[in-house]
């Protein structure tokens, strides 16, 4: 019997992917400096649209955006991202 994770369903769990392919340091790289970009995109968006005007801040509110929206970047360019990183790997690998 499968147990789940944090209430998750037994499906959900087992859709994730247990482990990603091997990257090249191109790839990696490549991969890595798309994560920074989207994260200082969504990390403007979220500073920009997060707070409403005369709301009260939490304590470490500002760490735990800044750990989510790192986090999502980095899904996003495992994902594919914008598309940047596909663009760079032709020209790092090409530099060895």
């Amino acid at each position: 019997m499968m147990s789940t994770i944090s209430g998750l369903p037994p499906s959900f769990v087992t859709a994730l992917p247990l482990a990603t392919p091997a990257l090249g340091k191109g790839q990696k790289a490549a991969r890595e400096f798309e994560a920074q970009l989207i994260g200082t995109v969504l990390e403007s968006l979220e500073k920009t649209f997060a707070a409403l005007p005369g709301e009260n801040a939490i304590a470490g509110q500002d760490d735990y955006n800044y750990l989510g929206t790192q986090a999502l970047a980095t899904a996003l360019s495992a994902g594919g991202g914008f598309g940047i990183a596909r663009l760079i790997e032709p020209h790092l690998e090409a530099r060895r």
